[in-house]
């Protein structure tokens, strides 16, 4: 399927987790409009369907394909607001390319996902509301008590360093998590699995594992279809 690029990456985490179906599923995007000189966009559908038809990528769960790269959906982000080669994995690296015409594998990603996973949207009309929440320095409790009078089921705070939270946050979220909202603690750093301690436990704090905040957003909405209790839950983040 195409899609913009500023978004792609959690419409593809999204399709990884509900698709109930083995074959190949393919997110294709382009930076460049198709005016400009060497525009992206055609070559890159191109490849998409050529990786969509391959025997090669049947059961690897959903795939993103830009500037002849094969990506994971579960680790590829935007890493660059303009270049062609924005679409990186840094952590894990890409499962393969399109060189010379050739689908070339190298890896594969090792979480559940596609037909493995436990997800079932089909009678759903809306997910439940999960906001993000950003840290930063002299950080207020008051983001938090709007996201839950707005409504949300579930917060993910992209947190400073490994996920950590100010007092503020974690005041924020203590109270939040009080009135019922499940919260998941990740990083705005970029690269990182997110320590998960005993803290986290006793106070009903899920961590997003190495999911950036918008795809662990995803995955919390997706979880809370199913269940609110946080150790079932953290299951879903250490599973997907």
């Amino acid at each position: 399927m195409t899609h913009g690029t500023d978004t792609l990456e959690e419409t593809a985490y999204f399709l990884n987790l509900v698709v109930k179906s083995s074959k190949p599923v393919v997110v294709v995007g382009a930076m460049r409009p198709s005016t400009a000189i060497s525009a992206d966009g055609p070559f890159n559908l191109y490849n998409a369907v050529k990786l969509a038809g391959s025997p090669e990528a049947k059961g690897k769960g959903a795939l993103v394909l830009l500037n002849d790269r094969i990506g994971a959906t579960r680790s590829i982000t935007k890493t660059n607001t303009t270049s062609l080669d924005t679409f990186k994995s840094p952590e894990n690296g890409y499962l393969g390319a399109i060189t010379g015409g050739r689908i070339l594998f190298y890896s594969e990603s090792t979480r559940k996902h596609t037909v493995d996973t436990k997800f079932d949207i089909s009678n759903l009309e809306a997910l439940p509301q999960v906001d993000i929440i950003y840290s930063y320095q002299n950080d207020q409790t008051f983001f938090y008590d709007a996201a839950v009078a707005a409504g949300s089921k579930g917060i993910v705070i992209a947190g400073s360093g490994d996920g950590s939270l100010s007092k503020m946050d974690e005041a924020g979220a203590k109270a939040a998590h009080e009135k019922g909202a499940a919260i998941v603690r990740s990083s705005r750093v970029g690269g990182g699995t997110v320590t998960h301690s005993s803290e986290d436990d006793e106070k009903g704090f899920v961590t997003a594992d190495s999911l950036n905040p918008q795809k662990a957003r995803i995955l919390l909405m997706l979880a809370l279809t199913n269940t609110s209790d946080p150790a079932e839950i953290q299951k879903y983040f250490d599973e997907y």
